[in-house]
């Protein structure tokens, strides 16, 4: 996790002289002056929670200069390649998007539709009380 924590460290080093400098030359206009400093806020949380991760955690091959590729085989995780639950999400998010064009009336379809969209995906591998 330290290249990554590297990698969007250094974003704050782009965005806030970036920010201060679009702030002088627009003559303070209000959207970026503000806009480009914020994000380089929020790169540096995100920086500053994968250098807390990396703290906590073994080292990663990837985070070896000279690791070789073979160091990173084996299993990356649990993914399920036939769910169908991120359709839902996705649908629920494609309506609520909607939702703020047409009328707001359409959330009501779409908020219990993105919670039975999560719920499912959430407990798509739960056996015994909350099985499917």
């Amino acid at each position: 996790m330290k290249i990554e924590a590297k990698l969007f460290l250094y974003g704050i080093l782009f965005f806030i002289p970036v920010g201060l400098v679009y702030g002088f030359w627009s003559d303070g206009e209000a959207v970026g002056t503000v806009g480009i400093p914020l994000v380089g806020g929020l790169v540096g949380m995100i920086g500053g929670y994968f250098a807390l991760l990396a703290r906590r955690i073994d080292a990663r091959p990837e985070d070896d200069e000279l690791g070789e590729i073979e160091q990173g085989a084996g299993n990356q995780g649990t993914f399920s390649p036939w769910s169908w639950w991120p359709l839902v999400v996705a649908l629920a998010a494609s309506v609520a998007f909607l939702a703020m064009a047409v009328g707001w009336w359409l959330m009501a379809v779409a908020v219990p539709l993105g919670v039975v969209g999560l719920v499912g995906w959430f407990f798509e591998f739960s056996r015994g009380q909350h099985a499917h």
